[in-house]
């Protein structure tokens, strides 16, 4: 980093891209392998998949795809919303808590999660968590899931929208939408495919690139052009399917399918940093307080979840990745890996919108592309795709290309994610009114716990939520979803302490995201009351909203520290 006058710092982003990926391969192979020599892995165990296959939910599955699963599912909007957000800070800030938080908290909670699942029977957290504190974590994570379905559903719906508020055609949106219905059908057709023949290694992997790029280019050809409300109820008919179809049916084909695409974009991405070697311009650090008036701690912490440590993950490591593992061995590259290249995901993002005026300015970012980039109002997924787009463009990809195929991953990455949780939604429904082994339930929890009435309960609220719109709903997720990781990180360590296994290594990781969370709580909580009696501008169905759940997660998150951390202490 090279001082050009006061208050400005420039850094070569290939450079940081670089000392990223080294630094998280390095952990993979040193950290990620002493997790496993510390807490013990059995190659020759039966997995919970293998033991209790049901051709639904526990299917023994190939490494590869069970990756292609959890990352497909974990990298959702996080990765780039979140370090863009952060960066009000300044890059620097964003970029330790990014390795940081992604080696030490985020990989070792996916992986550990994964880790108690598969040796307890495919039990998820809420099944492990409920021995300490009860059925409430169930409660807490269905809600916690409904939270997702609404922010996700109205962002995917959002992307989709192929007409503007004037009539105009959004053909971008538009083909990225048509792309994705082809996803889908391909992705069962696909499925079916290999139910019937076991094709793998190579010649799966070129099957995939095809149908990738065949869906692509009739997707582009032929946009399907509705308005955002008709996507919204295709989008909650479609994860109907996808919560209670097989997986491996249509969520592990199209999971398969959609890394491909993730891995390309970020693998093209790379080579066109490598290519224009941009400079990160903006500040290095801008202080401990932002412009708006948010201090770094515990904002920053808060900010970035997906890349550095999300609660989320968790659920997929216990609710579906773990169902799928067919050898204890792959549970690393299942639970750390995936974690590991989320991280280096944000990084590259932090790389390209740290670099968008240096890209303006060398030529890279047409008028169109670095005033769609440099807006007062831009997203921080129109900063992303527009750098993206300029990047990939020097490879000679056109521009009109590189929008929808944009637009496509922008959407890919919440729909993935999307899925995954009203699966993860209709179980722990279902767990939440399970009866103790040996008991026989009622006739009105063998109705509750039906795939099909909980699913569609499940997605019901989900709905009625998404009403409330994507940025309403966003806050309410970021202090769930990070009290989730508190709350996980805690029961993980006295999973450990309990079957015999160390789990010191959880100890600072679980105490800063809990007093992280609780501080946040508490300031939303406070800015919320202020607004309701001193400052004026309350809104009942949102700031009343978002107070009901805060106080909520600060009841349950003072519960679930107390409960576990005593078991953690007491337990010999």
């Amino acid at each position: 980093m090279i001082e050009l006058k006061e208050g400005d710092s420039f850094m070569n982003g290939l450079l940081l891209l670089g000392l990223s990926a080294l630094i998280l391969v390095v952990a993979y192979l040193f950290y990620g392998r002493y997790l496993v020599k510390t807490w013990g892995i059995d190659p020759k165990a039966t997995t919970p998949a293998v033991a209790k296959e049901d051709g639904t939910d526990f299917v023994p599955t190939n490494k590869w795809s069970v990756f292609a699963h959890q990352f497909s599912s974990i990298a959702g909007a996080g990765p780039v919303t979140g370090p863009v957000m952060a960066m009000m800070f300044g890059w620097l800030p964003a970029f330790l808590w990014v390795i940081v938080g992604g080696v030490f908290f985020g990989a070792v909670q996916d992986f550990g999660a994964l880790y108690a699942s598969v040796k307890t029977e495919g039990k998820s957290m809420g099944q492990i968590i409920e021995k300490y504190i009860g059925r409430k974590f169930f409660l807490f994570c269905w809600i916690f899931t409904l939270i997702v379905i609404a922010a996700f559903a109205d962002m995917v719906a959002g992307t989709f929208n192929g007409i503007s508020a004037d009539g105009a055609k959004l053909a971008p949106n538009a083909s990225a939408a048509s792309i994705s219905i082809l996803y889908v059908f391909v992705a069962m057709a696909f499925g079916l495919f290999l139910k019937k023949v076991k094709l793998e290694g190579l010649p799966k992997v070129i099957l995939g690139i095809a149908l990738i790029i065949a869906m692509l280019a009739l997707g582009i050809m032929f946009p399907v052009y509705a308005t955002k409300t008709t996507w919204i109820y295709v989008v909650f008919v479609y994860i109907f399917f996808a919560s209670v179809t097989p997986m491996w049916l249509l969520k592990t084909p199209r999971d398969y399918l959609t890394t491909f695409l993730f891995i390309g974009m970020i693998v093209a991405a790379v080579i066109g940093v490598f290519v224009s070697n941009p400079t990160i311009t903006t500040p290095a650090f801008v202080g401990f307080k932002s412009a708006s008036g948010s201090y770094i701690f515990p904002t920053l912490f808060v900010t970035i979840a997906c890349g550095a440590v999300s609660g989320f993950h968790s659920l997929v490591s216990s609710e579906t990745s773990s169902k799928l593992v067919e050898n204890e061995k792959d549970m690393l590259q299942v639970g750390y890996g995936s974690m590991l290249l989320e991280s280096l995901l944000a990084i590259l993002v932090i790389v390209i919108v740290g670099a968008l005026p240096n890209l303006k300015a060398s030529g890279v970012l047409d008028s169109t592309l670095a005033n769609m980039a440099l807006a007062d109002t831009a997203t921080p997924f129109t900063k992303f795709s527009a750098g993206v787009t300029g990047l990939v463009a020097q490879l000679g990809l056109p521009q009109s290309w590189g929008l929808c195929i944009m637009t496509m991953f922008v959407s890919a990455l919440a729909l993935t994610s999307l899925d995954a949780v009203a699966r993860i939604s209709r179980m722990s429904f279902q767990e939440f009114f399970e009866v103790e082994e040996g008991q026989e339930p009622s006739g009105l929890v063998k109705v509750l716990t039906n795939k099909y009435v909980s699913t569609i309960i499940s997605l019901v609220c989900g709905y009625l939520l998404s009403l409330g719109g994507y940025v309403n709903i966003w806050p309410l997720f970021g202090s769930a979803n990070q009290l989730l990781a508190a709350m996980v990180l805690i029961s993980l360590a006295v999973f450990l302490k309990v079957t015999g296994r160390k789990g010191f290594m959880l100890y600072i990781p679980m105490v800063l995201m809990f007093i992280v969370t609780m501080t946040a709580l508490v300031q939303a909580i406070y800015g919320i009351v202020m607004k309701l009696f001193v400052t004026g501008g309350f809104v009942l169905m949102v700031d009343g909203l978002q107070l009901v759940v805060a106080i909520l997660l600060v009841a349950l998150g003072l519960m679930v520290g107390f409960n576990s951390g005593s078991k953690l202490v007491k337990e010999k």
